[in-house]
């Protein structure tokens, strides 16, 4: 009896470092990488609360998330209400202007996640935001009044699968594809998922007429986005460290076709309209954002990934900081000859190629 419940133990035990180890690979505890900047690099004046995710039309405008509280990680605003700000990157230096939004819209509990725009044929800009107010999950759709710099509420979104929306990908006007980033609700039981490592996380379809589980059996799915060609969708998985190729069937179930290993926890993607290059950022050392120190910041990283439907696709380290300057990235996109990174809880800063 007694050498079966010490087999029984050292199984535990084997069970339990495994898990330790994975858990900490995964939080970026042993990694540790070298600074690189691709130029001249700029703080974006008046963003100082987080840059989660961002969105650029066609002509250069970037609009902004910010002001995100989610579990675990810090809230150095925990009062002020979250924001949509808009940046011009046509501008020589750039500058947030926060957006108005109208009345109506309850303000206060307002904490924007993902976001996503859709251009309608005849001008229209129609903004959608991942919101979680008051612990809930609801997809805003706002209009862009370009012309006033505001956002005018539309309507709110709600629905059962929707439960832990993190990102978003319009497809028209009324559809969209998002992600749950955990299934469970509950604090306790989302912690436990994400430790575990259970791969319990989804993407659901949206529309007036239709909602349902379009892909399923992932670990923390992530950002979300489309080829240029409107073939496929990519979506990060954070906790397997992989950016998935999902084909787009038309009865709008994914599958996929191909997954690629990065050595990044990819948060938001951004697929660059131009070469249909992805571009995605991540903090290289998360454990540092779980157990927060401004002495000791996390930092940021920021990959491009080239042709990845071919047999080789290229990942290149675009941008690398310890910390000092810019602390848990969250998404990085490109506009012309400048990138720019946005962070979950800090700030947000822009590289000019080709300058030094």
């Amino acid at each position: 009896m007694g050498k079966v419940l010490l087999a029984f133990l050292a199984v535990l035990l084997a069970i339990f470092a495994r898990t330790f180890l994975d858990v900490c690979n995964k939080l970026g505890v042993f990694k540790d990488l070298a600074e690189i900047e691709p130029g001249n690099c700029h703080l974006i004046k008046g963003i100082e609360y987080g840059s989660e995710d961002i969105s650029i039309l066609p002509g250069g405008l970037a609009l902004i998330s910010s002001g995100l509280k989610y579990p675990l990680l810090p809230q150095p605003s925990p009062d002020q209400p979250g924001q949509i700000f808009l940046v011009d990157l046509n501008k020589p230096t750039l500058r947030a202007e926060e957006l108005r939004i109208s009345r109506g819209f309850d303000v206060e509990s307002f904490n924007p996640h993902g976001l996503s725009t859709y251009v309608e044929k005849d001008g229209t800009i129609l903004v959608f935001v991942v919101n979680h107010p008051k612990h809930d999950s609801t997809v805003e759709l706002f209009k862009f009044e370009e012309e006033h710099h505001s956002l005018t509420h539309l309507k709110t979104i709600r629905h059962n699968l929707l439960n832990n929306v993190n990102d978003i990908i319009a497809m028209s006007s009324q559809s969209f594809y998002a992600t749950n980033d955990h299934y469970y609700s509950n604090y306790y039981l989302m912690i436990l998922e994400f430790f575990l490592g259970l791969s319990l996380s989804n993407v659901v379809y949206y529309s007036p007429f239709e909602v349902k589980v379009v892909a399923t059996g992932y670990g923390f799915l992530n950002g979300i986005d489309i080829s240029v060609d409107g073939k496929y969708i990519f979506l990060a998985e954070t906790a397997g460290r992989r950016i998935l190729v999902m084909k787009i069937n038309p009865n709008h179930i994914l599958t996929e076709i191909k997954s690629l290993t990065v050595e990044i926890a990819p948060d938001n993607l951004e697929v660059d309209p131009k070469t249909g290059d992805i571009w995605t950022g991540g903090c290289w050392n998360a454990w540092k954002m779980l157990l927060y120190n401004p002495e000791n910041p996390p930092g940021s990283e920021v990959i491009r990934i080239e042709n990845i439907l071919s047999k080789d696709p290229k990942v290149t380290q675009v941008y690398v900081n310890n910390g000092t300057v810019l602390q848990g990235t969250s998404v990085a996109t490109v506009y012309k000859d400048r990138l720019v990174i946005g962070t979950i809880f800090h700030k947000a800063l822009y590289c000019e190629f080709g300058h030094s």
